[in-house]
């Protein structure tokens, strides 16, 4: 695990805009809530100045979300992060239409990586570098998502970073996840002191709202990540 760089000082911090680090699907799903709920955030993240960072995807729920957003402010409010394999992937399925170059005028600025590995600390270094208000969202999505969200939960429980950390629930998705913590929590494996590091919101509005009023778990470790 390496450590997240922390190269901005608190006292220019305000003077950033927020960035919102968002996890999910490059599928659609079977509701169309699930996109809906994509569009729903992307016009939120443009009602506040917020920029979105995410896995640079230009299908599914990454990129209704993403095309949304660049719509209502421009290609600088966008920045995709993407490892070169599955970029590789996108241009080769037949579902996309999507052509050898990812058009920044639709889908906002595409960082290309080597590997996993590189694109999750990227990401979590925009949001680290963001103004008051940055964190990480989660919309529905499958294993990688859930990879995703877990790690930086996981990350803040260590220390590492003090973001906030939220489920959009759409039609109940998370709602398996949300009993999950409960019971870790009563069978003694997460903290009461942590039992909040992942908040829920059911609507775009709350996502936003969460974030800007996200206050760090007491339990967390205070370790110093920053030794070689």
């Amino acid at each position: 695990m390496a450590s997240i760089p922390n190269t901005s000082a608190m006292t220019t911090e305000a003077s950033k805009g927020a960035v919102i680090c968002v996890f999910c699907g490059s599928s659609a799903g079977t509701s169309p809530a699930h996109m809906a709920a994509a569009r729903a955030l992307a016009h939120a993240f443009h009602a506040n100045g917020i920029s979105l960072c995410y896995g640079g995807g230009t299908v599914g729920i990454m990129g209704e979300i993403a095309k949304t957003l660049v719509s209502l402010s421009g290609p600088s409010s966008v920045h995709g992060i993407i490892p070169e394999a599955l970029i590789a992937f996108e241009q080769q399925s037949r579902e996309t239409g999507i052509p050898a170059n990812i058009d920044a005028s639709l889908f906002g600025r595409t960082t290309v990586v080597k590997d996993m590995h590189s694109r999750k600390q990227m990401m979590a270094k925009c949001v680290t570098e963001g103004g008051p208000g940055s964190g990480f969202v989660a919309l529905s999505g499958g294993y990688g998502t859930l990879e995703e969200l877990m790690e930086v939960v996981t990350w803040n429980q260590l220390g590492i970073h003090g973001r906030g950390v939220v489920v959009f629930n759409v039609e109940g998705f998370w709602d398996g996840l949300l009993t999950w913590v409960r019971s870790a929590v009563n069978g003694g494996f997460v903290t009461e002191a942590n039992k909040n590091i992942m908040v829920e919101a059911k609507t775009a509005e709350e996502v936003v709202e969460a974030l800007k009023n996200y206050k760090v778990s007491e339990g967390r470790l205070k370790l110093n990540w920053t030794q070689n």
